[in-house]
């Protein structure tokens, strides 16, 4: 099964569970209660931390959730912050960290570099957690609309049309979908 934010990020081929950690938790647990999927495939926009460039394709079955105050030292968590799907693992496995907010300080987006991450998606975190709760194999594929920096949310908006049919394109290449929207096996 497809998945996808929705709101802004609404495809014909995706159901759409919902924006940041806590829609996305609810209506993928309902999902899986309800009709539990043989696979998940989350897809969907992403900030970069730095290495990837606007409209870069990244793949990932791990997730993080990892706040900037722990970032600065001020926090810590009991909870496990960095989730792998060992049944989808990739070669060049991306570590997507996931948040409520998004970060728009440069000095600190870099500072995720240190602890592994390359990308911030608000829901993945979420979607993978649940996923491993009810034993599904997960991945995701991300397109880069902006840097974690001061100009995130205005380059978010300008990028993202243009970000979707990039991501649209490369979801048919590798034949995960076929033209039109329609879904082949994943």
């Amino acid at each position: 099964m497809i998945v996808s934010a929705g709101k802004n990020e609404t495809f014909s081929f995706a159901t759409p569970i919902g924006v940041g950690l806590i829609e996305s938790a609810m209506n993928l647990t309902r999902i899986c209660i309800s009709d539990k999927p043989d696979t998940l495939l989350f897809i969907g926009s992403a900030g970069s931390y730095g290495e990837n460039e606007i409209f870069d394709i990244v793949e990932s079955s791990s997730a993080a959730n990892i706040e900037l105050s722990f970032v600065e030292n001020n926090s810590y968590t009991p909870i496990e912050s960095v989730l792998k799907s060992e049944d989808q693992k990739l070669s060049d496995d991306t570590i997507v960290n996931s948040s409520n907010y998004i970060t728009i300080n440069e000095k600190l987006g870099k500072k995720y570099l240190e602890y592994g991450m390359g990308i911030e998606n608000m829901e993945f975190y979420s979607v993978v957690k649940i996923a491993q709760e009810f034993q599904i194999p997960v991945r995701g594929i991300f397109v880069v609309t902006n840097k974690t920096d001061q100009n995130a949310h205005q380059d978010f908006i300008s990028n993202h049309n243009k970000a979707m049919d990039e991501l649209i394109a490369h979801l048919e290449k590798q034949k995960i979908i076929v033209p039109h929207g329609t879904m082949e096996d994943i």
